[in-house]
């Protein structure tokens, strides 16, 4: 019978050999990691999830970098009913004085930067003088605010409850270490001046959710590693009966974590909301093959084999299994390196990394460990000798089930292939979903903030229309205040569209206000706008501007088109104007665009994927039967969980696809173990029926506790505060239940029949 995995189990053979040098070298591995992991940094950009080398992209970042405003606003939002009482107003206004003094800040935009119309050639005196009036003078003022063109709608709620003030940020603040420290000051401050007003404030914007994408990135790493390290061992101790077999099963995990989170950090990978959920998927891509080569050296053991021998027996016998097992998780791997996304591509390329350094500390530590930790063998033997209740009612509950399933494995496979193809019929109708505030910890302020100003300012989502100037126009040329006032009028008229800021604004006003709106004029008065606030709209060489609107946080299937309806709109503009380059972008926009193809492109790479894994298992066991034996218990599974985001509305989402696409090659742990075991104990001539229930009795209890461990492991992420995560550990911990039973279900009968129809000739 031709090797299995073409002898790569027999790197466990060398920790039997030269424990001690394996000792020394694994101990040197696991100090060069430690050292690694401390170079591990995150990455916090909400952006992070499209970042891709397409023109869309980059014309997103030369914005962002030509016109810093949005990445680095800080959104206060303020609400009460007596938002606009006098006392309140003043301790407003003290806030947004202490708020410019606080270092890492460049200016803020409140109710406080409207002012009355000019006099003359003075200076616009403030809308709120100081001190501000009593009685009916104050009364006059709130009417002025409340129909105030700059202020209402846009900084001012219609109902006069709710405001909005713009902090700008330092960008070398936002992109270092300072920013929470500012954040942090910022929220004290807004405590302090604030107090005893009985108003709510919130805090939102960029580098808000970033930093508390972060603490979520940081906090929920530690709570993985030590919420699924415990359940492992909790596992491993109820089901060994023994410290030194839960050590030997446990530590292989822990170690693999190690070094490829330290691998990870000596790469400079960046730590992000998919690689944090590379500790649990290492943790169990281990675990499952630990568990499996544990369970069998201790089985040889109990036989009467000496520890050697029977750590031996176990890489020889399980080992090959435990390689395709990491290979075909690699492989699901592999399909994620294909996507647009960088961030997606990283997170692929990750899991190989991680999934092979995963094999080596399998197959290296656990006859390492069992050499020197498993002492007088004989004697455990007979204290375990007929009091292992627990995996013997495991093993009468697996040959009960192998007993049904292989007395009519027609009937069987039919029900299992009626089941398959009802689900993927489900499976086919989901549609691709995106919605920024699943990328934010929805326990936070942020979101809540967001959905106040979705509610009462039209929505916190920027959106900018660039226009870039073509050669010989400037700044205040007719044509060119012709098309900002063009673009300008066509955003604020679009649907879903508010909170419209431009250059055309402060024209406007002038107009209204001054009376006259000459280019003169409007040059006068950019230059007395504060330059942070000039350089929000115009770039610094004056050849661009943008037009920035605000739109909900909506999906992005219904975002999308009311952005393609204002690039429509757009086009009389760029008729009108030749030579004038108007483009829409923003991160909102690019969501809009490129998150319902990434999603399908991820779908339509998991089916690829199906096949190829499936071809790669025939290929190893080299049996064409074998091949289509694994695609039903392969599938099953990812529909399965497919029908269950159908059956709650949540459509596919890039969690999701993520998810299924690395359930599907960690799902197919138990086929495999199954398939190797049931080659070995398939014999020519004799009814497959006992081979089945032989194989199944063998590993059965096994593969029920390592799914268990593999859905537990995995569960760890529903206590995250990222929606996104969340989803990720409930789905991956579904379809890992939905595997088991596809393996005990469907796969018996399919391979029974398959047995039956082949003459016991599937394998070479």
């Amino acid at each position: 019978m031709h090797p299995l995995a073409y002898g790569i189990e027999r790197i466990g053979l060398i920790s039997l050999r030269f424990p001690y040098l394996v000792a020394v070298v694994l101990a040197v591995a696991a100090i060069l990691a430690a050292f690694g992991i401390g170079r591990i940094k995150v990455d916090d950009s909400l952006s992070q999830l499209f970042r891709s080398n397409t023109p869309e992209f980059h014309q997103y970042e030369d914005v962002t970098a030509r016109f810093p405003s949005s990445e680095y606003d800080v959104l206060l939002v303020i609400q009460g009913d007596k938002l606009l009482a006098r006392d309140n107003l003043s301790k407003l206004r003290d806030l947004v004085t202490d708020l410019q003094l606080i270092d890492g800040t460049r200016g803020i935009i409140s109710l406080f930067s409207a002012r009355q119309p000019p006099e003359g050639d003075h200076l616009p005196a403030p809308l709120f003088p100081e001190p501000l009036p009593e009685g009916a003078a104050y009364e006059a003022l709130l009417q002025k605010v409340m129909s105030n063109e700059i202020l209402r709608g846009k900084l001012l709620s219609l109902d006069g409850k709710l405001t909005l003030a713009v902090l700008a940020l330092d960008p070398a603040v936002v992109n270092s270490g300072k920013l929470r420290d500012v954040v942090g000051e910022v929220r004290k401050t807004m405590d302090e001046d604030l107090a005893g007003s009985g108003l709510s404030a919130e805090l939102s914007g960029v580098p808000v959710m970033q930093l508390e994408i972060r603490n979520a990135v940081e906090r929920d790493r530690i709570v993985y590693n030590a919420l699924g390290f415990l359940g492992g061992c909790l596992i491993a101790i109820l089901f060994f009966r023994r410290i030194s077999f839960m050590i030997i099963a446990a530590a292989p995990p822990l170690l693999a974590i190690l070094l490829a989170l330290g691998m990870l950090g000596w790469l400079d990978f960046r730590l992000n909301m998919f690689l944090n959920v590379m500790t649990p998927l290492i943790m169990v891509i281990s675990f499952s093959d630990s568990m499996q080569l544990t369970y069998a050296a201790r089985d040889r053991i109990l036989a009467g084999q000496s520890k050697a021998d029977a750590l031996r027996m176990a890489i020889h016998v399980v080992g090959p299994a435990c390689v395709l097992t990491h290979a075909t998780a690699g492989l699901s791997f592999v399909a994620l390196t294909f996507s647009n996304s960088d961030l997606i591509r990283s997170f692929g390329e990750a899991g190989i990394i991680a999934t092979l350094i995963a094999l080596v500390s399998v197959l290296t530590l656990i006859p390492l460990l069992g050499m020197f930790l498993i002492r007088k063998e004989a004697a455990f033997a007979k204290s375990v000798k007929g009091a292992d209740m627990a995996v013997d009612a495991l093993r009468r509950f697996c040959g009960w089930i192998a007993a049904r399933m292989v007395s009519r494995p027609g009937l069987y496979s039919l029900c299992g292939l009626i089941v398959v193809v009802g689900l993927g019929f489900i499976y086919a109708d989901l549609q691709p979903r995106y919605h920024l505030a699943d990328q934010v910890p929805d326990k936070e302020k942020a979101v809540q903030a967001n959905r106040a100003l979705d509610a009462k300012l039209t929505g916190a989502q920027p959106v900018d229309v660039l226009i870039e100037f073509p050669k010989g126009q400037s700044l205040y040329s007719p044509e060119t205040l012709a098309a900002i006032a063009a673009v300008h009028s066509i955003v604020e008229k679009q649907a879903g569209f508010g909170n419209v800021w431009s250059l055309e604004t402060l024209r406007r006003w002038l107009a209204q206000k001054v009376g006259k709106s000459d280019v003169n004029t409007l040059r006068q008065y950019v230059s007395y706008l504060p330059k942070y606030l000039v350089e929000r709209f115009v770039s610094k060489d004056q050849n661009a501007v943008v037009v920035e609107g605000r739109l909900p946080d909506i999906d992005s299937s219904k975002l999308l088109p009311i952005v393609d309806a204002l690039d429509k709109n757009l086009g009389t503009v760029r008729a009108a104007h030749p030579g004038y380059e108007i483009a829409v972008t923003g991160l909102a926009v690019i969501a809009a665009h490129n998150s319902a193809g990434m999603i399908e492109k991820l779908n339509r790479g998991l089916t690829i994927e199906i096949v190829f894994v499936a071809a790669f298992i025939g290929l190893c066991f080299r049996s064409f039967s074998v091949m289509l034996a694994s695609i039903m218990p392969a599938v099953f599974p990812v529909f399965t969980a497919g029908a269950a985001l159908w059956v709650l509305g949540q459509g596919l989402q890039f969690a999701s696809v993520v998810a299924l696409t690395v359930s599907f090659g960690l799902g197919l742990s138990a086929t495999i173990h199954f398939l190797n075991r049931l080659r070995l104990e398939d014999t020519p001539g004799e009814d497959p029926a006992i081979a089945v229930e032989r194989a199944t009795i063998l590993v059965g209890p096994a593969l029920i506790l390592t799914s268990i461990v593999l859905a537990c492991g995995l569960a760890m992420t529903i206590f995250s505060q990222l929606p996104s995560l969340r989803l990720f550990g409930w789905l991956s911990s579904f379809a890992m239940l939905t595997a088991l039973i596809a393996d005990l279900f469907i796969l018996r009968p399919t391979i029974m029949l398959l047995l039956r129809w082949s003459q016991n000739r599937l394998w070479s």
